[in-house]
């Protein structure tokens, strides 16, 4: 096994670091082209919008298994056949424009993607300790929200250039460089290896799935995340169909959404010392008001600047929350990092891939007033889910210091 070396460390932990959102490249490259595929595979917006979610719940319930298995096994080793295989299948898709053959590939891609991701989350929790792993940790979403920052404007520039297939192409091409870099610059991080018992492992899911605080956070980020996956799957159609905008707007109002997330959890991230229960039921607060506003306002007032105007301020909010809470579980569990890190992970996909769908279809999004019903929606189940959490985290924090 190749152990990670200490000169390699700096650029190693930097390519952790840019790996990390590549999951949202997967996802968000190819939203300007939704429209586009669904006309050139002569299938419906649904078909098409379906191999998103195929690949969403595919990473989600990968790493419900990847934790243990990267807690046995280790990460490098099988982060680069990962890698490797990710490309692959990025290549196929573009080669064989099937939408079945794109729903298998993208189920293999959310197993690759989900054993890349949970490994690099886990590689900070083996290398750092304390303060500079809770730093470490904040700068996850944050950098996470560079994809639907990045990843959507990129690709309404390749749909408008090149079609669709260039975007899998793209895919293709940038995770053979990360193969290529991880080849020469990292190694294994993993130091203590915890033996691949399945009753012990199962024993430890049971453990922390029984665990409250823990359940309820992880339906919050997945719910909070689907409010982010409504919009992506329904804003192609809204913004080029029914607005008449081109792929690159679509690209452009993907950009201020994933900037909007950032701008979250960076505001997080600078109020992490604030108590967690007030910074986020204000939050909570402001997004239920936002999305009320851009409900009773569309009857008079809709174009693509209300529309953009709202999701920022909405998308804002939602990503200070999901910052806190999603750095809240995956420091719940410290010993068993990997799993705690496939947990919160996939939890949070399987959630944010059945609530966003089943959502966006329930209500046929096709308009500003309907992705605000959907969005209210979806708020009022993860606000008062927020209620019970907050109430069983004071529990565990009164415990915690009669312990001391």
């Amino acid at each position: 096994m190749r152990v990670l070396k200490e000169n390699h460390k700096g650029f190693s932990t930097i390519l952790a670091l840019a790996l990390i959102p590549l999951s949202g490249f997967a996802t968000d490259i190819y939203l300007p082209s939704l429209p586009a595929m669904a006309n050139d595979l002569h299938v419906s917006a649904a078909a098409v919008q379906l191999s998103l979610v195929l690949f969403m719940f595919s990473v989600g319930v990968s790493q419900f298994f990847i934790g243990s298995i990267l807690d046995s096994f280790g990460r490098y080793k099988i982060g680069l056949v990962s890698l490797a295989l990710f490309s692959v299948t990025s290549f196929v898709i573009a080669v064989v424009p099937n939408i079945y053959v794109i729903y298998a590939m993208r189920i293999i891609q959310g197993i690759t993607i989900a054993l890349i991701v949970v490994g690099k989350r886990a590689y900070f929790v083996d290398l750092f300790k304390d303060e500079k792993l809770k730093s470490y940790i904040s700068l996850f979403s944050i950098i996470w929200a560079c994809a639907p920052i990045m990843a959507p404007f990129l690709g309404g520039y390749l749909q408008s250039s090149f079609g669709w297939r260039s975007n899998f192409y793209f895919l293709g091409g940038l995770s053979l460089v990360f193969l290529v870099l991880e080849l020469i610059y990292s190694g294994e991080s993993l130091k203590h290896y915890h033996p691949f018992r399945l009753k012990s492992i199962a024993e430890t899911y049971k453990g922390m799935l029984k665990t409250p605080d823990f359940t309820l956070g992880l339906l919050i980020i997945g719910i909070c995340f689907g409010i982010v996956v409504v919009f992506s799957l329904s804003s192609p159609f809204i913004i080029e169909r029914v607005l008449g905008h081109s792929a690159i707007t679509t690209g452009y109002t993907s950009l201020l959404s994933g900037l909007s997330l950032m701008t979250g959890g960076i505001i997080a991230k600078a109020l992490i010392k604030k108590p967690l229960g007030k910074k986020v039921g204000i939050a909570f607060g402001i997004q239920i008001l936002l999305v009320l506003l851009m409900i009773f306002t569309s009857s008079w007032l809709t174009n693509i600047y209300t529309l953009i105007g709202f999701i920022i301020g909405i998308h804002i909010a939602g990503g200070f929350i999901f910052n806190i809470i999603y750095g809240y579980c995956l420091t719940r569990f410290s010993k068993n990092a990997g799993v705690a890190s496939g947990l919160t992970g996939g939890v949070m996909y399987m959630i944010s891939s059945i609530f966003s769908y089943g959502f966006a279809n329930l209500f046929k999004v096709k308009s500003q007033l309907l992705l605000g019903v959907a969005d209210l929606s979806l708020l009022v189940i993860v606000t008062i889910l927020f209620v019970i959490f907050n109430k069983y985290r004071l529990q565990n924090s009164l415990g915690n210091v009669v312990k001391e």
